[in-house]
């Protein structure tokens, strides 16, 4: 079978989570389905190294409307006989037999957290996906049931396949690595760590408030010193690593507005490179997010050995389970709270960061490619 790859989103330098997504399933697909010819698409050449040679490619650059015009232009000329869109949309001309990734449907829940155009066009292409799609991978339970809910998708259509992680990621137990990466980003020996992009559903001005008053909390507990430390030296800082995104200023606004410009750190986007190193001397992830199809972020940083804290709601159950402290993301005192559970308890700690690393073994790429295969090996002969 002949299945086509829009590989268009694997190609992004500073990739987010469905970059990655795309990225990562890509070659683990190309591993484990040699039984099959594959046909990747891009707008631009990948970077070199980033598929194998031996691959199947078609790079069609095109200035606007990639995926309608000159994707669907390719998919009318040569059409494969299944195709995988990992990250996107299908093309409005696509073969009988397609298969979409649907992530999330957070737009519906949060469409503050989104422009009018991104509202508009996410609420137009899932929708399409959901009609035209002859299978539809989500990355959770709780997306598959947003499709259900909202679109009324048979249920028999779709399919949860949980992403994989990163398998090279592990805590780094050279303290010299750690505190050459620390010093690249002007970070103290003691800090909580979130890790995503900078917009209003990740729920960053709640996290500003909710430091604030874990600070208020660490001042006026007698057994910490009122510079808001705890064992060590170091004051404790908030570091939020990742891009802006949409409505970014009103995080920083809070942060001046509760005069925390020295306490809280904005890295800019994180190489991947300093990933590992920057996660594992930190004394606690925090993922506050409001809306999530998976979130990527928590596996990352529970493979890295610090204990994590983050939202009761959409998938992230589903991603933690037991090994995190889950919090109601709306509720700043219990999130402050939890911070200072893990920053403070130490036998939570280990109780966190050991369920974490068992956590973890449930996600891996080759067992979503291998789910993501069938899909497309069902979806081939559902019309065949």
């Amino acid at each position: 079978m002949l299945i086509g790859i829009d590989a268009s989103r694997a190609t992004t330098a500073q990739r987010t989570g469905t970059e990655t997504y795309s990225l990562h399933l890509i070659r683990a697909l190309l591993d484990q389905g040699t039984g099959h010819r594959f046909r990747l698409y891009f707008n631009q050449a990948p970077a070199p190294g980033l598929f194998p040679k031996s691959v199947e490619t078609r790079v069609m650059p095109f200035p606007r409307l990639w995926t309608h015009v000159r994707l669907s232009r390719e998919m009318q000329a040569a059409p494969t006989d299944v195709l995988f869109v990992p990250s996107h949309v299908l093309p409005l001309i696509h073969p009988p037999r397609s298969v979409v990734t649907v992530h999330d449907l957070g737009f519906r829940y949060y469409p503050q957290a989104h422009t009018l155009f991104q509202n508009l066009y996410l609420r137009w292409s899932t929708r399409y996906n959901a009609r035209a799609a002859t299978r539809i991978v989500a990355d959770s339970e709780a997306t598959r049931r947003d499709l259900l809910r909202a679109y009324a998708v048979p249920a028999d259509r779709i399919v949860v396949v949980y992403p994989g992680r990163d398998e090279s990621l592990a805590p780094v137990t050279d303290p010299q690595i750690v505190d050459a990466a620390r010093a690249r980003y002007g970070l103290s020996t003691r800090y909580i760590l979130y890790v995503g992009t900078l917009h209003p559903r990740k729920n960053l001005v709640r996290l500003v408030k909710a430091f604030a008053a874990l600070l208020g909390s660490l001042d006026s507990t007698p057994e910490h010193r009122a510079d808001g430390t705890l064992d060590g030296d170091g004051e404790l800082q908030l570091v939020l690593a990742g891009q802006k995104g949409w409505l970014y200023e009103e995080i920083f606004g809070e942060v001046r507005k509760l005069g925390l410009e020295d306490r809280v750190v904005f890295t800019g986007y994180m190489p991947e490179a300093d990933l590992p190193s920057v996660l594992s001397g930190a004394l606690a992830f925090v993922f506050p997010s409001l809306y999530e199809g998976f979130g990527l972020p928590v596996l990352e940083a529970m493979a890295c050995g610090i204990p994590v804290v983050c939202s009761n709601v959409s998938s992230l159950p589903e991603v933690g389970g037991d090994a995190a402290l889950l919090i109601d993301p709306l509720d700043v005192e219990a999130l402050a709270g939890a911070m200072y559970q893990v920053i403070s308890d130490e036998a939570l700690r280990d109780k966190l960061v050991e369920g974490g690393m068992e956590q973890i073994r449930r996600f891996s790429w080759r067992q979503c490619a291998s789910q993501v295969l069938e899909v497309l090996e069902d979806a081939g002969r559902e019309l065949g």
